[in-house]
């Protein structure tokens, strides 16, 4: 302990360093992939293709760097580096993203925020997305654009995230990785296991990249056991100056266990345990709950310039998942096919005063789902109860346009149109009865300014409204039955940003304020039987302060330590209801579930001359209420961890030999909260400590 301590000094004193600057930051490790200072990067956010710096929008960057900087087991601890983000592993497998507060209609999955792999939405027409048919290796970098993002990307009052699983520094060659990991105290078999294998043949304008990935985990919950496979294909063909082609096939099987929350008598007394028997309720363990979920995805996209102004990018995908839930007392089945495409035009001119790019297109996604609903009998499918056929859909179209001038302003004015509907055909009785749900018509417009105060450091403004219509499962209660009538949740959204580089380069900043306002909340609710049903929720204001920064203490190849960056990222986050009666609760001023009020991550990462490396991270969140009455809390905590390795290049064959540790002070905390539910039943507890242990190997041919 006194050695973590230790290191908790350490950071903090970074910390200070900065703070005495009047400065808050990204994680960087010189290793192959791709660490150009954030400011140099290309942003995709908002169909702009321009610097982060040059970007008028809240848009954070996650390179592989920052996924590599721990146990190259997850994302999550990556995501969790970035200021109003926050990942949740509930059990593992079982992924929830919360984006300002969007887990909040979350019981389980990801929603509210929509999601794109390479070209095509990873979304699908219902809302949900099954972040986890990606494993850690799948993904190269994300940028996850928070706030309302409707204007380009649609329904989403979360935000958007769009995902890359090309490297972004192309290299033929063939790599194998393996991590094994285990849990404080318990060395008798290994708990973690991952194996990824990856092959890249052609030149930078023939690629062809091949991934396979393994991964199992016996859980530190009871009723937590996981195993995941995951294969993917991806293709990019330059064919000429004006044309890029660009394939991919993704399949994934995950199967993994849940455990169901605890209430905090439970959890104080066996936080480990799965969620046990009550009255009629069997506990998890005789429920044999779990999910079985296998996912396919093919798509295609072409980018075509046409001259010197116009270019267009299309893609079309389709998809398939087969979704089984045996749940405590549900035994669910969902067949879920979907297809779509998107199309986007851009048209570039100069002016004489600047510089016209118009963006124009649209999205269309149509799903034909089934879902089927047993009875769950001790893990053995029983009587139907409900046979749902779900027909829907959803388009919007949108326009923008930027116009950037020479004494640098850029202003950007867009929006969206958005339709969907969705039609619930009850088969399961005679005769068959069909539930229409129709949604009003939804415009998202946004408007930004941003300014260049040097060629290095910008500052925006921008407003916008955005929305998000209920998902099918919200529409529908976990048992299949349909829950209270529900519209959609829409709000308004003012940021004030600023960002850049200073001292050289050696320092970035990015900060951004920001006052939102969602009217029609959608929350969710379980009842004491465990089935998870959605209601609105009035309005709610969220006021908040994001910052990130990073600073390079040290650039000397030669020296010793050959480079030394330290990192600061800071959410404070301020999240009411504004108006909210329930019957006769009012829940007027409490604070939203889900959301801690302070969340701060600092870390530091050293890179030695000769190839050995440390990545130190240390994680603070305050408490957050796990009920719309605000009478329970899940606690504070105060996480470190760490990873230490050597790297090194020997002719074409490059190594990474590691060890990392997670929670390395053991600190007994609660993660992806079940937000109010019956009976308290709020608390899943994340892992102890626990420790990983890697190596990478890659050849260049």
């Amino acid at each position: 302990m006194k050695k973590n301590y230790a290191l908790l000094l350490i950071l903090s004193c970074c910390y200070l360093a900065l703070s005495a600057q009047g400065i808050h930051p990204p994680g960087f490790l010189a290793d192959s992939s791709d660490t150009r200072p954030l400011a140099e990067i290309m942003v995709k956010a908002y169909e702009q293709h321009r610097k982060l710096a040059e970007v008028g929008a809240p848009v954070h960057i996650i390179n592989k760097s920052s996924l590599n900087r721990f146990g190259n087991v997850n994302i999550l601890p990556a995501l969790n580096m970035a200021p109003g983000v926050r990942m949740e592993e509930r059990s593992p497998g079982s992924y929830r993203l919360n984006i300002r507060g969007s887990s909040l209609r979350s019981p389980f999955g990801v929603r509210d925020v929509k999601i794109y792999w390479n070209e095509i939405p990873l979304t699908d027409p219902g809302g949900n997305t099954y972040l986890n048919q990606l494993g850690f290796y799948d993904i190269q970098s994300l940028e996850i654009i928070k706030g309302t993002a409707g204007s380009l990307y649609g329904a989403g009052i979360g935000g958007a995230v769009l995902i890359s699983g090309m490297p972004a520094v192309w290299e033929k060659g063939v790599s194998a990785d393996y991590t094994a990991g285990n849990y404080a105290n318990d060395f008798k078999h290994l708990a973690t296991n991952s194996f990824n294998v990856d092959v890249r043949v052609g030149d930078a304008d023939h690629r062809n990249h091949f991934s396979y990935s393994h991964q199992t985990n016996d859980g530190y919950r009871q009723q937590t056991r996981m195993r995941r496979d995951i294969a993917t294909w991806e293709t990019l063909i330059k064919s000429s100056e004006r044309q890029t082609i660009h394939a991919y096939l993704l399949y994934g099987d995950l199967h993994y266990q849940t455990p169901g929350g605890l209430n905090k008598a439970e959890y104080d007394s066996n936080a480990r345990m799965a969620r046990p028997a009550a009255g009629t309720s069997p506990s998890a363990i005789q429920a044999q709950a779990a999910i079985y979920q296998k996912n396919f995805t093919a798509g295609f996209a072409n980018e075509y310039r046409f001259n010197a102004h116009w270019q267009n990018t299309s893609s079309v995908y389709g998809a398939y998942t087969d979704f089984t839930n045996p749940g405590i007392r549900v035994y669910e089945y969902r067949q879920e096919p979907h297809f779509g495409g998107r199309t986007a035009f851009q048209y570039k001119t100069a002016l004489g005063f600047g510089t016209l790019q118009l963006n124009f297109g649209a999205e269309a996604q149509k799903g034909f789902f089934e879902t089927r609903d047993y009875a769950n009998k001790l893990g053995v499918q029983g009587a139907l109860q409900t046979d749902d056929k779900l027909n829907n859909w959803t388009w919007f179209s949108f326009v923008q346009a930027d116009l950037r001038m020479q004494n640098g302003w850029t202003i950007t004015a867009g929006g969206s149109f958005n339709k969907s509907a969705l039609d619930i055909t009850r088969v399961s009785v005679l005769p068959p009865a069909m539930v229409p749900v129709r949604f009003d018509s939804k415009l998202a417009p946004r408007i930004a300014v941003l300014k260049r105060i040097t060629p290095d450091i910008s500052a925006y403004a921008s407003a916008s409204r955005g929305f998000s219509t209920p998902t099918v499962s919200e529409i529908e209660k976990s048992n299949g039955v349909v829950g209270p009538p529900l519209q959609p949740e829409d709000g308004v959204d003012y940021e004030l940003g600023a960002r850049g580089s200073l001292l050289h380069g050696r320092l970035f900043f990015d900060v951004d304020a920001f006052l939102f306002h969602i009217h029609n909340a959608i929350v969710q609710r379980i009842d004491s039987g465990g089935v998870a049903y959605s209601i609105n929720a009035g309005s709610t204001d969220q006021h908040g302060l994001e910052t990130f920064v990073s600073y390079r203490v040290i650039d000397a190849p030669q020296a010793f330590v050959s480079d030394m960056r330290i990192f600061v990222s800071d959410t404070w986050h301020d999240f009411h209801y504004n108006s909210f009666i329930q019957d006769t609760s009012n829940f007027n001023g409490h604070r939203l579930p889900s959301v801690p009020q302070q969340l701060f991550v600092t870390g530091i990462d050293l890179v030695q001359r000769d190839g050995f490396y440390l990545n130190m991270t240390y994680t603070y969140s305050d408490k957050v209420a796990l009920n719309d009455a605000n009478t329970a809390y899940a606690g504070s905590y105060n996480l470190l961890g760490g990873r230490l390795g050597y790297r090194r290049m020997i002719r074409k064959l490059r190594f990474d030999i590691y060890t990392s540790v997670d929670n390395a002070g053991n600190v007994k905390y609660s993660l992806g909260n079940d937000f109010n539910a019956a009976a308290g039943r709020y608390y899943n507890v994340a892992p102890g400590r626990n420790y990983f242990a890697g190596a990478s190997l890659n050849y260049a041919l």
